[in-house]
């Protein structure tokens, strides 16, 4: 595995998780109370002995590389191989500095990639969920003498519209190859994981194939490359969309997850913040929940994941849902079905997620918000006695203000935040207001 270098690509927009990922990448959302998507990644890696990792990153990368940092969490931090991260640049003769793809990104870095030790590259993805030993997965390349090969799984038939789906023959050679078809004519997926021999790798990538699965892949077969599927069978989630996000999170409370995040033989490793342990008041009831060191309980919490300092106060009730970092919950409020972000205020009494109107989908986001979960973004302030119904958006940074006094928003609202008008003065008022609430502008990407 010494011969191996990992590509992690974690450079997407990640529209699809709405204001999730609206500022901060996608690899970098807060996943399961104290960690970030890309932590399983990340952790994957070493657990595999694999101590050779480049991060492709492009929107928004503040928040994913202060959590990065050197990769000391990870045991990454070294001066032979260890973790770099390689941001979009400028090339003479490229028409752009974005990647237009996942083979765009590798394309663009590739010289980084050739100057590397081994013969191998393993291309991840930043921002799925699953636990992974790599290397039979390397091993089974090897053994083929393959030129890819691609980690396959079975999906429900009816997401499989979604994935590249394959056939293999008896010796588990890709014989055919369909990216994201409307009439999928199996169920057999393509995670998005490949181990490339790095001579093929060099060989088959070039400007006119810009993604793996639409384009380089159909290529190699088509060119008689020797292309494999292995065949993984544990838990694996890709959490890019809202719903997937929620659900990956309601699978860990589970009686028997099909994550677990306790083994100790294969620790998923992140950067931890020091926090007071998680404190259970004399009114607390926690049924079947996560709650991360710092949080506070006085109210209810039943089948939801708290990440660190989150705040329960007497008779407020979270049910469903999952709750990040340093957020507030006041007295009497409820927060159901919900996904909110950060350093969020819910006020005395409010309601986040109400009612049975799950269908109406957020009239702003209709293919995204669409499963009955309310969002609220990111130093959102929910005030006292408002209610907000199903698949309702609440954009980062809204305050009071923003509500127009109005109480009661149905199913598929969204509350925008409103800005002064545009010109220096108009520019000076916000600045001042951010600064008096708190939130440098500095710190408003992370």
């Amino acid at each position: 595995m010494k011969r191996v270098t990992a590509v992690v690509l974690a450079g997407g927009e990640g529209e699809r998780l709405s204001i999730l990922s609206a500022v901060r990448a996608k690899p970098a959302v807060p996943f399961a109370g104290k960690y970030r998507i890309i932590d399983f990644t990340l952790s994957n890696c070493v657990n595999s002995d694999i101590d050779n990792v480049l991060i492709l990153t492009q929107y928004n990368p503040r928040s994913l590389n202060d959590h990065i940092g050197a990769g000391r969490p990870w045991d990454l931090d070294r001066n032979a191989g260890g973790i770099r991260m390689l941001q979009p640049y400028i090339a003479r003769g490229r028409a752009s500095e974005w990647y237009r793809g996942t083979a765009d990104a590798v394309l663009v870095n590739i010289e980084m990639i050739r100057q590397q030790p081994g013969d191998v590259v393993i291309i991840l993805a930043g921002d799925h969920i699953y636990k992974m030993d790599y290397q039979p997965f390397v091993q089974f390349h090897r053994r083929n003498r393959a030129d890819v090969t691609v980690a396959v799984q079975r999906v429900p038939i009816g997401e499989a519209s979604r994935f590249g789906i394959l056939a293999l023959d008896a010796d588990g050679r890709v014989s055919e190859w369909q990216e994201k078809p409307s009439q999928p004519k199996s169920d057999l997926a393509s995670l998005g994981i490949y181990v490339f021999s790095k001579k093929a790798l060099l060989a088959w990538l070039d400007d006119s194939r810009t993604d793996f699965g639409r384009d380089v892949i159909p290529a190699m077969l088509d060119g008689s490359a020797r292309v494999f599927g292995y065949e993984f069978d544990g838990y694996w989630q890709d959490v890019g969309t809202v719903a997937g996000y929620w659900q990956a999170h309601m699978d860990l409370l589970e009686e028997h997850p099909g994550l677990d995040l306790y083994d100790n033989e294969w620790l998923i490793h992140t950067r931890s913040e020091e926090r007071a342990p998680a404190r259970v008041g004399p009114t607390a009831s926690v049924h079947r929940s996560l709650i991360s060191h710092g949080c506070q309980i006085w109210g209810t919490v039943e089948r939801s994941v708290l990440s660190p300092g989150v705040r329960v106060d007497p008779g407020a009730v979270v049910r469903d849902s999952i709750i990040m970092f340093d957020t507030v919950i006041r007295a009497g409020a409820v927060v159901d079905r919900a996904i909110v972000d950060k350093n969020v205020s819910i006020g005395p009494n409010a309601v986040v997620g109400f009612g049975s109107d799950y269908e109406t989908a957020n009239r702003q986001e209709q293919t995204r918000l669409n499963t009955g979960i309310t969002v609220v973004g990111k130093r959102a302030v929910v005030p006292a006695g408002v209610r907000l119904g199903r698949n309702v958006k609440v954009n980062e940074g809204a305050r009071p203000a923003d509500y127009g006094g109005k109480r009661v928003f149905a199913s598929g609202s969204t509350i925008e935040v409103k800005r002064p008008a545009a010109g220096a003065a108009g520019r000076g008022r916000a600045a001042s207001k951010s600064r008096a609430d708190g939130e440098p502008l500095s710190e408003r990407m992370s």
